[in-house]
């Protein structure tokens, strides 16, 4: 079982950059992109319907803004697309299809990076998902949390650690976030697992030459249930060809 996580930064750029030919070529069996900035009938033309894939899609209200897919090979069973919070839920920033026990989930969550108060809006998110994160612990099923998270772990995940303390994705609150989901919880960084030593990034400034100097963050996760850690087989993360300032972020898993 294939499974690429990725965040378009528009799905029609990505698409206008070669990445569906990229996913043709790749043998995936789901997809999981965020930040679509697309609404549904935008995406009619034949080149967003690979063959043998269906689709489907979450999208924000506000059009051109966040939005969230998942394609499968497989017809989901369900596909759920509300968490039960207006305000979270009409940025279109989640998405959740189910194959038997299986859940493959597409997630977006907020950037602080523009203004505090979308700050405050993403630690209100953070405080929102926790319990919902912890009963789907509890349930009985598998899952497998894909998405642009905004947040780094460790210093293993940034280039400039010591620089960033203060910056939103490396605040010490948002951090400790992730420590409680993987450490206390239960959760299993995917990239982390399979990679203990590892400092791959997965997003870069579009300043600069933060991509070709490689001074990344490592944003891009698929944090999966307890379950699914032992059937981890291998990670790559893809930065060429170059689609979006994130890179996809693809994992194998056996059976």
């Amino acid at each position: 079982m294939r499974i690429v996580s990725f965040n378009a930064n528009g799905i029609r750029s990505a698409a206008a950059k070669g990445f569906f030919d990229w996913f043709g070529a790749e043998h995936i069996d789901f997809l999981c992109v965020q930040e679509t900035k697309a609404q549904t009938d935008q995406l009619d033309d034949a080149l967003f319907k690979p063959q043998g894939y269906h689709r489907h899609f979450n999208n924000a209200q506000k059009k051109g803004y966040s939005g969230v897919a998942v394609y499968s090979r497989e017809q989901p069973d369900e596909v759920i697309d509300q968490l039960g919070w207006e305000a979270f839920d009409q940025e279109g920033r989640y998405l959740e299809a189910r194959f038997g026990n299986l859940s493959v989930v597409s997630l977006y969550l907020p950037s602080g990076s523009s203004a505090e108060e979308r700050q405050q809006f993403k630690f209100e998110v953070l405080k929102f998902l926790t319990p919902i994160f912890h009963e789907w612990l509890h349930n009985g099923r598998d899952y497998v949390l894909c998405g642009d998270w905004n947040i780094v772990h460790t210093a293993r995940d940034i280039r400039n650690w010591k620089s960033n303390q203060k910056t939103s994705g490396c605040l010490p609150e948002e951090r400790a976030w992730l420590d409680l989901l993987f450490h206390q919880h239960g959760w299993v960084d995917s990239y982390r697992r399979l990679n203990p030593e590892g400092q791959d990034y997965t997003w870069w400034s579009q300043r600069g030459q933060a991509r070709a100097k490689n001074v990344g963050w490592r944003i891009d996760y698929q944090v999966v249930s307890p379950g699914l850690a032992s059937r981890l087989v291998s990670s790559a993360i893809h930065p060429e060809p170059k689609f979006s300032d994130h890179a996809p972020y693809r994992v194998d898993y056996g059976r």
